[in-house]
């Protein structure tokens, strides 16, 4: 049942939880457990959870005895071999504390934008939830190009979700909401909703931010909840910190309204919107 509100997302069947780079990994690691123990309790509820976690390069950094993220592809991708694995080991290891399996999806670009693939992952996914299996989701940075990649897993959550009929996003960030402008700012107004056509221009979200440990930021988080809620799916945006009131119905974060469209399985390429509900 779509989520038209936040509160209606603890009876959501169907759930997609995107958490960033920054919230889980270097100091931040110990949220991983506050992270799946949230998602255990929705799933004690019957909730379906779909994760999609950044951090495989960002994990990797210290055993490789680099201080940033790194430049160049190679290294990039040498380092997502590495930290993808740790990333599982640890989802795993706090996963079983509550009797939980983890199933590790890899997608490109290029897995969602072609029928096969695309049919492949879909199913795939169903039948590990369809096991109570916790798929965790990752773009494939060991194999994907510049040229072929989502930009930042904001969006790659986004296209999950509509790929697999989720009931609702929620897009965990460094901040509790959405603002009218950089928090830091005069002026900085908290957003409470957006509405499916409200007319955000007015406000600054700034560019894509490139930190040490990954990409991300404000500007991919409204686009990607934008492209999402336009599918029909509703999406929130709060702190990682404030997962488990998120994903239990509370009064946090931003809010992006779903758009009032049908929204069966979609056939067509990823990203496109279905129809208008008859």
């Amino acid at each position: 049942m779509t989520a038209l509100t936040r509160g209606a997302i603890p009876a959501a069947d169907r759930v997609v939880v995107k958490v960033g780079s920054s919230s889980i990994s270097g100091d931040n690691a110990h949220r991983i457990d506050t992270i799946v123990e949230a998602l255990a309790a929705a799933h004690d509820r019957g909730t379906e959870i779909v994760l999609v976690s950044s951090g495989a390069i960002a994990t990797a950094l210290p055993f490789l005895q680099l201080e940033g993220r790194p430049n160049d592809l190679a290294t990039q991708q040498a380092a997502a071999a590495v930290g993808q694995n740790v990333l599982m080991w640890r989802y795993q290891t706090s996963l079983d504390r509550f009797g939980l399996l983890a199933g590790q999806v890899l997608l490109t670009a290029g897995d969602l934008e072609h029928p096969t693939p695309r049919s492949n992952a879909r199913r795939a996914m169903e039948r590990l939830l369809g096991l109570r299996i916790l798929p965790i989701v990752n773009e494939n940075d060991t194999v994907a190009t510049q040229e072929i990649r989502f930009g930042d897993n904001d969006r790659l959550a986004a296209l999950v979700a509509q790929l697999i009929g989720a009931d609702a996003l929620i897009l965990l960030s460094d901040i509790e909401c959405l603002y009218t402008r950089p928090p830091g700012e005069p002026g900085a107004r908290p957003i409470d909703t957006v509405e499916a056509d409200d007319d955000m221009q007015g406000y600054e979200f700034g560019t894509v931010v490139v930190n040490s440990v990954g990409t991300g930021g404000a500007a991919t988080k409204v686009s990607a909840a934008r492209l999402a809620a336009a599918s029909g799916v509703g999406v929130l945006v709060t702190s990682a910190d404030l997962v488990g009131d998120a994903l239990g119905g509370r009064d946090v974060g931003t809010w992006f309204v779903p758009a009032d469209v049908a929204r069966p399985l979609p056939t067509g390429p990823v990203g496109t919107v279905p129809g208008p509900r008859r």
